[in-house]
């Protein structure tokens, strides 16, 4: 198959994970400064752009994070290190999905890991994944809890807080449109230290 036709399919398959939103100026400026164009990293990696194209649309490998708004497919620089680590691509599923004791959460976090749409952390690892749904749902948590408000409550909640901070990066507004609303940055970190500021 050419090339073109398979960036071409990898294009529509990431609209269809993403819907058809606009990149802004803004947006692409984000994108590149946080990713790096697959063709980029494959030159550097001394692989195959059109093969990992293929291996994108099998359900092998992530689909990129982004498309910017030139048509270049970004991806994160590690994008092959997971894979490495499990010992190669065909072994990466069973590999990442391991990592949950549960096998139908371990398969949903799989999915969710190919759609490419993991641009929530700076680096997609189990560990990093399972991180970010602790400290989410403990934050929320800490909302309702008894003592909301004292200063040891505050501290606790700010120490959360912190810690997805440095997980996740800061996001775009074509974040907002593909996922319908706001970000877990935006609940999660910015509207909580706005509620609650520190003593």
């Amino acid at each position: 198959m050419p090339e073109t036709d398979v960036k071409q399919q990898l294009v529509e398959r990431f609209r269809e994970v993403n819907g058809d939103h606009p990149m802004t100026a803004a947006d692409d400026a984000y994108v590149s400064a946080q990713f790096v164009t697959l063709e980029d990293l494959c030159a550097v990696r001394g692989r195959d752009a059109d093969e990992v194209r293929r291996l994108m649309l099998e359900g092998r490998l992530p689909l990129p994070g982004y498309l910017r708004s030139d048509g270049a497919e970004m991806v994160p620089a590690d994008l092959f290190t997971l894979a490495d680590e499990a010992g190669g691509v065909d072994r990466l599923e069973a590999w990442f999905t391991a990592h949950w004791a549960d096998p139908a959460t371990g398969k949903a976090e799989w999915s969710a890991y190919l759609s490419g749409q993991y641009v929530c952390l700076h680096s997609v690892t189990p560990a990093a994944v399972q991180r970010k749904d602790h400290l989410t749902t403990a934050i929320d948590a800490a909302l309702s809890e008894p003592d909301a408000g004292s200063v040891r409550w505050t501290e606790r909640l700010h120490a959360l807080v912190d810690e997805l901070d440095a997980l996740e990066p800061a996001f775009t507004a074509y974040d907002r449109l593909r996922f319908g609303g706001p970000t877990s940055r935006d609940t999660c970190i910015d509207a909580v230290r706005a509620r609650f500021p520190r003593a």
